[in-house]
Order: structure tokens, then C-alpha cells, then sequence
């Protein structure tokens, strides 16, 4: 198999475990961990990573295996010895994509590089000349001209994409009619976790229905020490990323709370954590007889890894898209695999689709 060229928007903590992953499933031929061990014939080990695009002074200019390792990146190193791709990490452009206080951080913030933002020519220059055939969009929360930016960058290099952050594009009938038009696949917004906050969530939701109880209220609170909390202190760059959460959790539930009765989004950011994300979920409500009951839950998980698993069969799926000649949002993985789908259905019913999909596409069964 031909390898899945991919480019990276972003090099933080989520970037660096997608890279390690590649190269420790590359190396040991392992399948623990994998969501989906092969899609289309392409396992985790047939990804290689072309491009990388930073702001960050301390990233720049870098060779991708060097930069995955880099400050302020804080998340578990569990493949150290990254092979040198040759692949360089350009600078790109700021835009929105960085809340002040963020440059105001010190070692655990961002540190600007010298001169002045990338254009749109030079990123459509830099996708073309590496050869990325996908795009992976693993900017900070409230990133909404940064984004779209780059958007316009992977439209005009020709470039299909994942987009990971809860800014909507594939979602978005208008930018997914500009990725069908001109014959890309994309995949989004806001990647799931393999086994994180909103999926654990999204499942209890969904058991509590089908045991026939009524669910009153739920939050869940997230903390974590990461630069994605940092960024989260700026509460006006989370209106999006609450949508999301929130309508992940409300297309699970069978009746659909008023706003005020559920609480979903991040909490605090506590810096001794790093990359480990803690979520405090609660659910009420009531069963037989109108007896009230409540469920209150405490998950700890790597951040980045998590959501690096869900990523890596992503990438998969759109290449296969490529393959068939399938333009716009795929419906199936991007309801499977993202929190906010252009079409938002139970888990139960997204791997049924899913599984339809891949025998479709590719003659295969998950």
C-alpha cells in the first residue's frame, strides 16, 4: 500500500500522539488500542506525516518528530524514538488561533516565532509541494478564521480534510458544498475520544433510555492542564465547542432537556494535570413510580491519546474516500467518529452505518 500523505495544522499534544501512534503501530505490527485495524487495506503503520504548520517559536522550523516533542506539548511520550521524516514544520498564520493570555503564559504557553504570518499562497504552495492529500485541523478552540483560513487553503491545494476542532465546516452546508463542488471528502467537526467525556456520556444516555427511566438533569464538568484548557480560560472562545458537546450529549438522551437542566463543557484548567483530562458527570432522574435515582461518575484519561485513535481511522476512511471518487461530508464516519456530524444519530446507529459503509466501499466488515 501507497502511504496516506497527511499534513498537520497545529503540532500540540493531539499531534504528537497521532505521530507516535503512526510510527509505534509502524514498528510493533500491533493492534491493541485500534479502533479499527484496517480500512480499505490501510493500517495505522500507513500513514506518514508530510507537513506541519505552527506559530510557536519553539516548533518552527523543525523536523516533525523533533517538534511532536517540543513545549509546551505536555502529553504522554509512549514512542520516544520518532524517526526523522524529513518533513518539515512551517510557520503558519495566527489569525484567531491564539487568545492573548496564551502568549502571556510563559514555557506553558505560546511563544510567537519571528516575522510575519504565513498567506494563503504560501500554505497552498507548501500542501502542493509536499504532497498531503489530507488535512488534519488540530487548532485551539475558537479558532474561527484560522480555520476557515485554512479551509480555503485545503480547498484551493486540493486537499481533503479532517477537521478535529468544533469550528463547523463539514457541518456547515455551505463549506461542505464548497468541498463536494470541487470533489474533496471531508470528515467532521470536533473529533470524539475513544473512550472519553462525551462518548462515555453519550452511552449512559443512552442505557438510561432504554431501561425506560426519565433523565431530569446532567452536567459534566471537565478539568485538565493542557494548553487546550489554557485556552479554555477565554471563556468567549467556547461558544462553539459547548454547541457541540451539548447536542452530542442531547441527541443521546430520549427527551431533550431544557438548557438550563444540563451542563456540559470545560470546568478548570489545573497545570500539575498536563495532558490528563478528569470528568465529574452527574445524571438525574427518575424510575419505577417516579423514584428519583442519580449517577455520578469520575473518568481520568489521557487527553490526546484518546482522541488520537478515533483520528488515525478517520484519516483512514477519508482515504478510502479518495479512492472511490466521493466528495463532501461523509455522513457515516463523521457521525461515528465526530461530535457534531452533519447528521447527528445514536452511537448504536453510527456503527451500523459505519459497518454498511465499509462493506460498500471496501468489501470489508468491521
Amino acid at each position: 500500500m501507497t502511504p496516506i500523505r497527511v499534513a498537520i495544522i497545529g503540532m500540540g499534544n493531539c499531534a504528537s500522539s497521532l505521530v507516535q501512534g503512526a510510527a509505534h503501530y509502524r514498528k510493533t505490527g500491533s493492534n491493541c488500542g485500534l479502533i479499527t485495524e484496517s480500512i480499505g487495506g490501510f493500517g495505522a503503520g500507513d500513514v506518514e506525516f508530510v507537513m506541519g504548520v505552527d506559530i510557536d517559536s519553539r516548533k518552527v522550523g523543525l523536523d516533525l518528530s523533533e517538534a511532536i516533542f517540543a513545549a509546551p506539548n505536555n502529553t504522554v511520550t509512549f514512542h520516544p524514538n520518532v524517526a526523522p521524516s524529513g518533513a518539515k514544520v512551517i510557520r503558519g498564520a495566527v489569525l484567531d488561533g491564539v487568545s492573548s493570555h496564551m502568549t502571556q503564559a510563559g514555557e506553558r504557553g505560546f511563544m510567537l516565532a519571528d516575522g510575519p504570518d504565513a498567506t494563503k499562497e504560501e500554505i497552498v504552495e507548501a500542501l502542493r509541494k509536499s504532497g498531503a492529500e489530507i488535512l488534519v485541523n488540530f487548532l485551539p478552540v475558537g479558532s474561527q478564521k484560522a480555520t476557515e483560513f485554512y479551509m480555503e487553503c485545503a480547498l484551493e491545494a486540493k486537499v481533503a480534510v479532517v477537521n478535529c476542532m468544533p469550528v463547523f465546516i463539514a457541518s456547515n452546508s455551505e463549506w461542505e458544498e464548497k468541498f463536494r463542488a470541487i470533489g474533496l471528502p471531508i470528515i467532521g467537526d470536533d473529533i470524539k475520544a475513544q473512550v472519553g467525556a462525551t462518548i462515555v456520556h453519550r452511552t449512559l444516555s443512552s442505557l438510561l433510555d432504554a431501561r425506560g427511566t426519565d433523565v431530569a438533569h446532567t452536567y459534566q464538568l471537565n478539568t485538565g492542564g493542557n494548553t487546550d484548557f489554557m485556552n479554555m480560560l477565554d471563556r468567549q472562545r467556547l461558544s462553539s465547542k459547548k454547541i457541540s458537546k451539548t447536542e452530542a450529549v442531547q441527541a443521546a438522551l430520549a427527551r431533550r432537556l431544557a438548557d438550563e437542566n444540563i451542563v456540559i463543557g470545560p470546568s478548570e484548567y489545573v497545570p500539575w494535570l498536563k495532558d490528563n483530562k478528569v470528568c465529574f458527570l452527574r445524571i438525574e432522574g427518575s424510575q419505577w413510580g417516579d423514584v428519583p435515582y442519580n449517577l455520578e461518575l469520575r473518568l481520568s484519561v489521557e487527553d490526546s491519546p484518546n482522541s488520537a485513535a478515533c483520528v488515525m481511522d478517520a484519516l483512514r476512511y477519508c482515504k478510502l474516500a479518495i479512492l472511490n471518487g466521493e466528495s463532501g461530508a461523509l455522513i457515516a464516519p463523521s457521525a461515528y467518529y465526530c461530535k457534531h456530524p452533519p447528521q447527528q444519530v445514536n452511537d448504536d446507529a453510527a456503527a451500523r452505518m459505519l459497518a454498511s459503509y465499509l462493506a460498500e466501499k471496501a468489501g470489508e466488515t468491521q
